[in-house]
């Protein structure tokens, strides 16, 4: 039985990079050519495979209503690896990664940003940030740890990335996903479930410990930034907390999360800017900062009509997963090729280093032009 053209690129794809050895190019070439026979479509339409690589599916176990506010560890949508939305990029060697840097920073780099306000974080601090959900250890580890190992842990990473740069004061930050797609509609269709206020003071007082920095994620599944984000007023009042949006999960198209990825526009996260805006003036808070998440093109749409605001600091951040040569790939064609404002780049414990290769080192991600500033691990 032939594989549909979706899992035949994403298995060629697998193997591509994994076992780049001459015995297996004609598997590879078999398994890419069966995605292209099984995919053509008339002129005009555009492959889907470029359009949206799916993320992995969730376990067919019936997560609990919004209500209930329980939800099972297995129930939880998983990140999707870094991609190219064009076929198979080639690794990069170092003389290329010099050429490009030089290249960006010649054409786009450094980005004028408005005049710093007091409090501002960017450019004199790093952040560095473990990620997740308490309800899951599945998805990063600030659920998959109790909070003694946990927050010890996360301390050692933020030294570690002190002593790699010296230039910027680091600050340890706990990023919760607040609003959690899902693969189910739930009561009210909306593919997503919110967190109980509970989790949220959980995080603030570990953070607290720390003195630290709380991010509140939103994967908005199939509802929108307006209904999602004025919830969290209570919190992003506080001068700690500040907001992150996830596009891989904005089905702006209804489909189900998880099956494609998602979009924002410009208009969204203008509204971002413009709401925390408010909240900075009206309650003379420091700026806030604003995470959003990219790790392809169609991810954002229309960065240049982005506004930047004194009263907000926005990071673009490098969000997929995978060998060392396709995150910094990645990073370069979608982060750094498209600036905003500032940049991070993320990390996973488990998925960059599924194929055995050692996750990569501050003194690496550093040699990214231009350095992130905001640094996640899940």
């Amino acid at each position: 039985m032939l594989l549909s053209p979706v899992k035949a690129f994403i298995f060629a794809d697998q193997f591509a990079y994994r076992m780049l050895k001459p015995s297996f190019i004609p598997i590879f070439l078999v398994l890419w050519l069966t995605a292209w026979a099984c995919h053509q479509r008339p002129s005009g339409q555009t492959s889907a495979v470029r359009d949206s690589v799916p993320v992995a599916v969730t376990h067919p176990i019936q997560p609990p209503s919004p209500d209930s506010l329980q939800p099972k560890p297995d129930t939880t949508i998983y990140p999707t690896p870094a991609t190219s939305d064009t076929a198979h990029p080639k690794p990069a060697d170092a003389n290329h990664a010099k050429d490009s840097a030089s290249a960006a920073k010649t054409r786009v780099w450094p980005v004028k940003f408005p005049p710093l306000l007091p409090g501002s974080i960017f450019p004199e601090h790093r952040v560095v940030a473990f990620y997740g959900n308490l309800y899951s250890k599945n998805m990063g580890i600030l659920g998959e740890l109790p909070p003694d190992q946990m927050i010890p842990k996360l301390l050692q990473y933020a030294r570690m990335w002190q002593e790699a740069d010296t230039t910027k004061k680091v600050i340890p930050a706990l990023h919760l996903i607040v609003v959690t797609a899902q693969g189910y509609p739930g009561k009210d269709g909306k593919h997503r479930l919110r967190m109980p206020n509970w989790m949220i003071d959980s995080v603030l007082h570990m953070a607290d410990r720390i003195h630290g920095l709380v991010f509140l994620d939103v994967q908005v599944g199939l509802s929108t930034l307006q209904d999602e984000v004025p919830r969290l007023e209570p919190y992003l009042k506080l001068p700690n907390v500040h907001l992150a949006i996830d596009p891989e999960f904005s089905m702006k198209t209804g489909a189900v999360p998880g099956t494609r990825i998602g979009t924002f526009d410009a208009a969204d996260v203008n509204y971002c800017v413009d709401y925390l805006s408010r909240l900075v003036q009206e309650y003379q808070l420091p700026p806030k900062i604003l995470v959003v998440h990219r790790f392809t093109q169609r991810m954002l749409t229309n960065y240049k009509a982005i506004k930047l605001r004194p009263e907000v600091q926005i990071v673009m951040d490098m969000d997929g997963w995978g060998p060392k040569w396709l995150k910094i790939n990645s990073y370069r064609n979608f982060i750094a090729r498209e600036p905003v404002e500032f940049t991070g780049f993320k990390l996973f414990f488990k998925n960059d280093t599924r194929n055995g290769q050692p996750i990569m080192t501050p003194q690496e991600v550093l040699s990214l032009f231009p350095p992130p500033v905001y640094i996640q691990y899940q």
